[in-house]
């Protein structure tokens, strides 16, 4: 069944699908992703299901696919019309958006579905929270209320990562993060060694160049996706994500949110709709959601944080 547009706005570079259009893109096959997958590939307070992965996120691996094989296409005809020897380089996708919107699962599965390919096997995933300046860098700063906005990002190294990446360099390594100690690790890095396709996550990766360069990050991606959803429903999610935590993450005495812990329900909802308020909402106005109609393709979500609209780039 061939899938239809069903609406944009008039000069809108977007063509917008509801999610039964989107779905009938996907080709009919069993889902290759069993409950421990998904399990395991789902963040905390993100209700993914086989149902989510079969309507969007198939039809959006097969997309990526073409993209990625019609690339990889260009660069063959281009190395033969200019008799050069160049080899072929990542295929680089950008995923932005919301702190608890589900972007991580997105990469994440983005990254399963994609492995699975016979022509992409190796597919490798780095979030931008390893270049997150250090906490005794932050606090130096005076910026550690700050963290996740662009400034508190080591933008220059981030940069020079993905040029190496793009530029074929191997293997190119990105420093560790730790989600326990909220904090880089020293003298750990993640190890990416020529993948066929890299996929970088973050909140501010569709961030346009600073002032002080005029190369942008975004600006070496071939696909961009943007999770969506309204403010007050990512408030909610937040809210509900810091409630799981506390009863688990948060309890080891290792956490460096352990001082949550013992927070009854009624103090735990309230300091989250306090980071909310004073952090994760000013940065989603101000620096993630002016990003979004950079991207390639959008995934708006609804209340119940599944997928109900895509919208994407025309070609």
């Amino acid at each position: 069944m061939a899938s239809e547009v069903v609406g944009a706005l008039d000069g809108s570079p977007f063509d917008e699908y509801d999610r039964q259009s989107w779905a009938s893109l996907s080709s009919p096959r069993p889902l290759s992703l069993n409950d421990e997958d998904l399990e395991r590939i789902r963040s905390t307070g993100d209700p993914l299901d086989s149902t989510e992965v079969t309507e969007i996120y198939q039809p959006l691996a097969e997309l990526l696919g073409l993209y990625v094989d019609t690339t990889r296409e260009l660069h063959r005809q281009t190395r033969e019309y200019l008799g050069t020897n160049g080899h072929l380089t990542p295929f680089v996708i950008g995923v932005a958006g919301s702190v608890a919107v589900g972007k991580s699962t997105t990469s994440r599965l983005v990254r399963e579905l994609l492995s699975l390919r016979d022509s992409t096997p190796s597919v490798q995933l780095v979030t931008t929270d390893g270049f997150l300046w250090p906490t005794a860098e932050l606090e130096r700063r005076g910026i550690l209320n700050r963290k996740g906005f662009p400034e508190s990002y080591d933008r220059r190294g981030l940069l020079r990562f993905v040029t190496q990446v793009k530029s074929g360099v191997s293997p190119v390594n990105a420093p560790a993060y730790s989600h326990l100690f909220y904090d880089r690790v020293e003298g750990e890095y993640q190890e990416v060694t020529s993948p066929d396709v890299l996929i970088v996550e973050g909140l501010n990766v569709l961030q346009p160049p600073a002032t002080h360069s005029a190369l942008a990050v975004s600006d070496l991606f071939d696909f961009s996706i943007y999770v969506d959803a309204k403010p007050e429903h990512i408030a909610r999610w937040y809210e509900e994500r810091f409630l799981t935590l506390q009863r688990g993450a948060f309890a080891d005495p290792r956490s460096y949110f352990h001082r949550y812990a013992e927070l009854s329900e009624e103090d735990a909802r309230a300091e989250a709709r306090r980071i909310w308020t004073e952090i994760n909402e000013p940065n989603l106005r101000e620096n993630i959601a002016p990003t979004k109609p950079r991207a390639s393709l959008i995934l708006q979500k609804a209340a119940d944080h599944r997928v109900d609209r895509v919208l994407l780039r025309k070609v």
